[in-house]
């Protein structure tokens, strides 16, 4: 077995910092999702809209999530690569949810994860989320 090199502090601090943000979005917590967002922030998303750029149309695409979404909701890490400057770091994961499916019962939906972060007045802060799937 291949042995993984030890996380540094801030690659372990960006572990915490994501996987809080995910912890928010299944307990639907808008106020902790956007938490460690920069108020320029944009996302590139699956669903419409294409682009959303700032906290308040990042708010809004909760919503259409949560509207599709059902109960308990499911959004989990399956694999997550972090890469860290000084300055700034992307992580890398693929991540899993769940669209109803006709007969109510969820259907999984496996997606991909970019984040970019950057370091804004010594706090590390996601600047920016690309969500895809592959294309069919």
């Amino acid at each position: 077995m291949t042995q993984q090199p030890a996380e540094s502090p801030d690659e372990a601090a960006f572990r915490r910092l994501i996987e809080s943000w995910a912890a928010a979005v299944r307990r639907q917590d808008i106020d902790a999702i956007l938490q460690h967002h920069s108020a320029d922030f944009v996302m590139f998303d699956v669903p419409p809209p294409f682009q959303s750029t700032g906290l308040d149309a990042y708010r809004a695409t909760w919503d259409t999530f949560y509207s599709w979404s059902s109960n308990p909701i499911p959004f989990d890490f399956t694999s997550m690569r972090i890469s860290a400057g000084g300055e700034v770091a992307f992580v890398v994961a693929t991540m899993r949810c769940a669209e109803p499916g006709p007969d109510g019962r969820p259907i999984p939906l496996d997606f991909r994860l970019t984040i970019g972060l950057r370091k804004i007045a010594g706090q590390w802060t996601i600047t920016h989320e690309h969500h895809s799937v592959p294309a069919e």
